[in-house]
């Protein structure tokens, strides 16, 4: 990237998908992004944020959380203001992973998944779990830190069979 090229500041990403048929239970999925620091980029993220939290600084928030998928477009929505975060983050993850309340479910039992990950007006990954059908959880994207230059992205769809739990140690971890 040039010095006039700032790359990417103050995104948005933007989860739906469809409610459970009527007499089941409920579909629930969860955006969650994991922040690490230069020092252990792939080990365990310094902080996570999801549904009930947000990073302490702020600048990371999950402003909308569904736990149906009811509701018109997009049903989970969270800010990531990556010019905001400190010097020492150099990596954010962003995930999904699918709540196991009602059993078993991967993003294939779910109909009309998608995410979308924006800055202002211009979509910069649009996704819809195809990919990874067969998995409980998956990351989507991942930021990191161009030294003085600001920050880049990279789409990662990778599943993996963990729940939300096991899913928040495996968010950042590198592919095999």
């Amino acid at each position: 990237m040039s010095g006039l090229n700032k790359g990417v500041a103050k995104v948005e990403v933007t989860l739906k998908w469809d409610p459970a048929p009527t007499g089941t239970p409920a579909h629930d999925l969860d955006l969650v992004a994991g922040v690490f620091t230069a020092d252990d980029p792939h080990g365990s993220p310094v902080y996570l944020v999801h549904f009930g939290s947000r990073s302490p600084d702020g600048t990371i928030t999950l402003h909308r959380d569904s736990r149906t998928g009811q509701g018109f477009g997009y049903d989970e929505a969270m800010t990531l203001e990556l010019d905001r975060l400190a010097p020492k983050y150099a990596r954010v993850v962003v995930g999904v992973t699918v709540q196991q309340g009602g059993g078993r479910l991967v993003f294939g039992d779910i109909a009309n998944t998608g995410i979308r990950i924006r800055e202002g007006y211009t979509d910069l990954l649009n996704h819809d779990f195809a990919d990874v059908q067969g998995a409980l959880s998956a990351t989507v994207v991942e930021f990191t830190r161009d030294g003085a230059d600001g920050w880049s992205y990279r789409p990662i769809s990778r599943g993996f069979d963990a729940d939300p739990r096991a899913f928040a140690t495996l968010l950042g971890s590198a592919p095999a």
